[in-house]
């Protein structure tokens, strides 16, 4: 599974444009932070632990590797394996869509600059609807 960072040349990594490790450790501080203050992704945050420290770091040094920084996750952990780590999880469109409007509005609040925003967004949406592993109630697909 790739992320968005697959350009060539002397284009700017998406990891450099969110500012590097800096930036986007704010960025997963504040879709974590989200979590725990707004009611609205109650559902999202009661699939985490109590602490929230591991998951905080793990996404971190994930999308260091997957928006084109240093290989943190791949060093400590080897592959992520995406899927197959969040297989215990109950991942329906509701949970996607709700880790994805949490990210959408950390990315806002991170004052992204809108196309890279609007970029990270539609590769999350793909890479977050790859990993729902049931299917809702009602749901046809």
């Amino acid at each position: 599974m790739s992320g968005p960072a697959g350009q060539g040349g002397a284009e700017p990594t998406p990891f450099q444009r969110l500012g590097g490790e800096a930036g986007l450790r704010a960025l997963v501080d504040r879709f974590y932070d989200l979590m725990d203050l707004e009611p609205s992704y109650a559902r999202l945050r009661a699939l985490h632990p109590q602490a929230l420290e591991g998951s905080r770091d793990k996404l971190f040094w994930f999308l260091c590797g997957w928006l084109g920084g240093p290989d943190h996750y791949q060093q400590r952990f080897g592959h992520p394996m995406l899927r197959a780590r969040h297989l215990p999880y109950a991942i329906g469109r509701v949970e996607r869509d709700l880790w994805l409007a949490c990210m959408t509005q950390a990315l806002h609040e991170c004052q992204v600059a809108p196309a890279l925003a609007q970029r990270l967004a539609e590769s999350f949406h793909g890479t977050a609807d790859w990993m729902r592993n049931r299917r809702t109630e009602g749901e046809a697909g």
